[in-house]
């Protein structure tokens, strides 16, 4: 690609801050250059707000650039305090290496790790064979505690009810030596993390040129939260994960063709490929062009985090519940996107079955809410339906513990709606 990287980091909205500025930028000038970042393997699936860090490894390697994905198996096992109140809970070896082989799935949607093109590391490899006092003599002696506490990670949790563990104080000399280790190894020399990392990256940095006589570099990207406020990747279940398990794929797409109209220019540029000069003037659609540019959005973060199928089936999907008519071939025309219409899949919605016999002489609505996910339990389900947001076959269900019998089965199915965006199909036989 043409052009510098931190030109499309930049204008895309991925940069808060970057050290030494001029000598970055002529650092990635040629291909070929090591950039890692951090992956915390405290759950086996990466989620939304994972993205950005994701994306921006992308953006690496579509520059020529080999990106490092970095799994923590060695910091996971002391916790980052970084943005936390409280302690993190400490978690086994075999679970951090097995949470570490479902973040390599998912990353590998994002990232070509063929031929050499990305690494994906473990820090475990290094860290968990370090020998203490040989540790400290040659790395812990390069680091203030004067500094250390004026970091904006430590001094929140020193500030808390909790404080600060021992453990945890020692997460910014790990951090700062895998840096150096990966300098060591693989000739690494920029970091790139979210804004609450920036003490972190700079002392790896810091320990870099005292170390090495070295200058290594540092990105940080802004905390992404929707023009509501909220904080990116939360849905109505909680967050929003890059594992279908966890998050099908037709849940995933209605979670991004709901964005806030506010929202969907900027989501255009962070989290898709398509050209910056045509996400450009999105913010003036309105209407039918907008729900267009949403569509887009959904089918394209999609299509990245699941592949092109599981994208069609979740536009088709939508079709089926909502209708569907072409979209305008002048709205992001880059994007792959099938633009005459989509043919109703109805499988793609979340549905479940049940015989007639299970429904029996009637299952009050309340206990079916919860019983197909569309409430996390029973007394969540009787609040939904009497505040309005239960609904059957379209209509108002006027009670929480109104009956839903074998009347309500329409072509073999029961539809049920909580609020405007959560479906479940009961398919029955």
């Amino acid at each position: 690609m043409a052009g510098n990287l931190i030109d499309v980091l930049t204008e895309r909205g991925f940069i808060e801050q970057t050290t030494h500025q001029d000598e970055l930028r002529e650092y990635l000038g040629e291909p070929g250059k090591r950039c890692y970042i951090g992956f915390d393997p405290t759950a086996s699936s990466l989620h939304i707000g994972s993205l950005i860090p994701i994306m921006a490894l992308a953006h690496v390697q579509r520059f020529g650039h080999i990106p490092i994905a970095l799994v923590g198996g060695g910091t996971g096992l002391v916790g980052d305090p970084s943005g936390k109140t409280e302690m993190r809970k400490l978690l086994t070896r075999e679970v951090i290496e097995q949470n570490a082989l479902g973040i390599k799935g998912q990353l590998s949607r994002f990232i070509e790790f063929e031929e050499g093109r990305a690494l994906l590391l473990n820090n475990a490899d290094w860290l968990c064979a370090l020998e203490y006092i040989p540790f400290l003599r040659d790395i812990g002696r390069h680091f203030s505690v004067n500094r250390m506490i004026k970091a904006e990670s430590y001094k929140m949790r020193l500030e808390s009810d909790e404080g600060l563990s021992f453990i945890e104080f020692n997460y910014m000399l790990l951090q700062a030596y895998d840096f150096l280790k990966l300098y060591d190894l693989h000739g690494c020399r920029l970091q790139m993390g979210g804004s609450d990392q920036w003490g972190n990256i700079v002392a790896g940095i810091e320990l870099i040129r005292r170390v090495r006589q070295t200058t290594a570099f540092g990105i940080t990207f802004p905390l992404i939260t929707t023009s509501s406020g909220a904080k990116m990747g939360k849905s109505e279940k909680g967050a929003v994960w890059l594992d279908a398990e966890r998050t099908p794929p037709y849940e995933y797409f209605q979670y991004w063709v709901n964005t806030d109209d506010r929202d969907v220019e900027r989501f255009l540029a962070l989290f898709t490929f398509l050209p910056k000069d045509e996400i450009i003037g999105v913010d003036k659609l309105e209407g039918a062009g907008l729900n267009d540019a949403k569509r887009v959005l959904a089918y394209e973060t999609t299509r990245l985090a699941h592949g092109a199928q599981e994208a069609a089936k979740a536009c088709q999907a939508a079709a089926a519940m909502f209708g569907s008519r072409p979209l305008d071939s002048g709205i992001l025309p880059s994007s792959s996107i099938h633009r005459k219409g989509q043919a109703p899949d109805g499988e793609s919605i979340p549905h479940s079955h049940l015989s007639v016999d299970e429904i029996g002489g009637g299952i009050a609505a309340f206990k079916l809410f919860q019983r197909v996910g569309l409430a996390a339990s029973r007394g969540a389900a009787r609040r939904l339906i009497e505040q309005g947001g239960g609904y059957l076959n379209g209509a108002r269900i006027p009670s929480f513990d109104a009956l839903i019998t074998a009347d309500d089965v329409v072509d073999g199915e029961i539809l049920l709606r909580s609020g405007k965006k959560r479906h479940h199909k009961l398919m029955v036989s």
